[in-house]
Formats: C-alpha cells, structure tokens, sequence
C-alpha cells in the first residue's frame, strides 16, 4: 500500500515538474526572443535620436505586435511539448485500461503495453497489471485442469460402483461379503481422495489448520508403518527404520499422514527390496526421510513431482493405484508446518523424499522400556 502511494506522488511529482518546466521554457522563449528581436531592430533601424537613458519607453502597436508573436510561438511549442507528454503518460494507461476491458470479457491472454519507459512509475503499473493478468491466466488454467482431473479420478470409482450396484439390483451379481467388500474398497478409494482433495485445497487457501503439541515423530512413524507393512509385504519390500527419539511441536497425525503418503508412494513405484524409514533432529529442524532401492525419478519430472495429479509412471500408478495427490498432500503438510518437502536420488540410485520441520522445541526423548 505505501509502495503504490510513493509511486503515484513520484508521477505527480514528474508531471509538475514537466508542466512547470513547460511554462519555464514559454518564459524563457519570450524572454529570449524580445531580446533577439530588439537587438536586430536597434541594429538594423536605430532610433531617429540618440538615446540618453532618460526617454519614457512607450509600446506602440508594432512591439504588441511582436509580443503577441513571441507569446504565439511560446504556447504553440508549449502545447507540443504537453502534448507529448500527455501522449507518453496516457498511452500506457490508456492500453492498461484496454487490457483491463478485455480481461474483464474474459479474454485473459490481453496484456498491456509500457509504451516510453522514461515514465518508470507507470512503466512499473503496466508490468505489475501484466504480472497480475499472468498469474490470473495461470490460475485459471491450474483450476480448469484440476476440474479435469478430478472429474477423471472420481470417473471409475463411481462407474464401478454404480455397474455393480446396478447387477445387484438386476440380479447379476450375488450381494454376498466378496460384493460388499469390493464396494467398500471403492468406497474407501473415493474417502481418501475428497480427504486428500481437502487437504490440499485448504493449504492452498492457507486455511489448513494444524493441532500442534508435544509428539514422539518415532512413535508416530511406527503407527504409520504398522498400519501399512502388509501392502508393502505384498509388493516385495521390507521396512527398515532407523529411528532417533524426537519429541517435536507439531500435528501427529498429520506427520503420520505424510509418512503414509510417502509409504504407499514407494509401494506403487518402488522395486521390491528395501524401504529405509529415518528420523533425527537437530536444534534447528526435524528430517524425516523414506529411502527406496529404485527405479528413481524420470528425468525432469522433479520440478512437478509435488504438484497434484502429477505421475512420472501412469502404467504403475494405473496398476496399484492412486491419485496422484500423495505427494502434494506431503507437501501440504510441510508448509503447514512451515517446513518443506524434497526429493534428491540416493547413492543406490533410487528415491529418497524428505520431509523437513522446524524444531524449535526439539529435545531428545527416552524411550520406555
């Protein structure tokens, strides 16, 4: 807010300043020419006697004449000259508002031109206008892909509900326990989407609230790792944790929501083997990390890893599952925690997925015995 107050009384500023040095300059060509022409008219038609320096100098009609034709020119030069000026203030703003017009009718590529940089201040509204337009055109086009895909995420859980809800009803299918489980599985599926959904939209908004306290990340890990150790038994991989005892300010089960995140992440895309857990801190952060032995990440696709609905293997993902929200609900997480969420390739050259928190109130815990 003062920023664009200061920019505004800098353009006042510099249109004074430019209207008053026009006026200066009309003066100064008065000025100038009244003794110009003078000069040539003592030279060249003298008085018919000789001045003293006590005559009473009285205008006759040929010197208003050449006042008048001083004053002439001065405003004409006077008038281009503000004309320009006006021209070079008002082109920008005149395309700002044209842009703003066509923005408005929902054309959102419009952008405005800066037209004479000279004018840094409205130079400066011009590209803050265009930078605003740009990330309006971005959000929409985010929010117009984020409608595609959920409506394609939420697509086959409901087909499949309704197909077999329907050969129940008709008939065709038997309503026995296999049924219902198989409903319950799709149902589930839908749950952790929305739930997923939520969390990122609420951390979008900065609305994502957090119960922060005292909690053991160890004995969080372990949960998290005991809820899912059977899917990651079925997909050929092994859990090793190796686990410092923290106590952190934070939210658990959020932190745990993380981790189970980053879990079944590495069970869709990771080779069986070995799944490395770790936990430690230090007085300034807490790190947790989950370490695969591959494939790792396909090149270039680290900078939109964390971003919704992103997949570096569709064939993988169709095959065991998911949203492609997993890691994006880490990184929510991270931020409301005011941590963050990171990728680098291990020395085995598979994935290690870190999740870093503050740990102002970190302190070692004791385990019991």
């Amino acid at each position: 807010m003062n920023g664009s107050v200061e920019h505004r009384g800098r353009l006042v500023r510099q249109i004074v300043l430019s209207m008053g040095l026009v006026s200066c300059i009309t003066m100064l060509i008065a000025f100038v020419g009244s003794i110009v022409i003078y000069g040539l008219l003592f030279l060249f038609s003298p008085p018919p006697y000789p001045p003293t320096g006590k005559e009473l100098f009285i205008p006759d009609p040929r010197d208003y004449l050449i006042f008048a034709i001083l004053l002439l020119f001065g405003l004409v030069v006077a008038v281009i000259m503000a004309s320009r000026l006006a021209r070079r203030i008002l082109a920008p703003l005149n395309s700002l508002a044209e842009s703003a017009r066509s923005i408005a009718a929902g054309d959102l590529a419009a952008r405005a031109l800066p037209g004479d940089r000279s004018l840094g201040e409205t130079a400066l509204l011009v590209d803050d206008f265009n930078a605003m337009a740009v990330r309006l055109q971005r959000m929409t086009a985010d929010m117009s892909a984020w409608n595609a895909a959920i409506a394609h995420e939420l697509r086959t859980p409901l087909t499949i509900l309704r197909g077999r809800l329907q050969g129940m009803k008709d008939g065709v299918f038997k309503s026995d326990e296999a049924q219902i489980r198989g409903l319950l599985f799709q149902v589930e599926g839908l749950t952790r989407l929305v739930d997923d959904l939520h969390i990122v939209t609420l951390q979008d908004i900065g609305r994502l609230e957090m119960r922060m306290e005292p909690t053991r990340i160890d004995v969080e890990i372990r949960r998290a790792v005991d809820s899912i150790v059977e899917e990651l038994s079925e997909a050929g991989i092994m859990v090793e944790l190796m686990l410092a005892p923290v106590v952190v300010h934070c939210d658990g089960t959020r932190i745990r929501q993380a981790l189970l995140a980053l879990l079944d992440n590495a069970r869709r895309y990771a080779v069986p083997g070995t799944l490395v857990v770790r936990a430690d801190g230090d007085a300034d952060n807490v790190r947790l990390s989950v370490e695969d032995e591959g494939p790792g990440v396909t090149p270039g696709f680290e900078a939109q890893m964390f971003e919704p609905f992103a997949r570096a293997d569709a064939s993988r993902s169709r095959k065991f599952g998911g949203s492609g929200l997993g890691l994006s609900v880490v990184r929510a997480i991270a931020l409301a925690h005011g941590g963050t969420a990171g990728y680098r390739e291990n020395s085995q050259g598979g994935s290690t997925f870190e999740l870093v928190i503050p740990a102002s109130a970190f302190q070692a815990a004791a385990i019991p015995n």
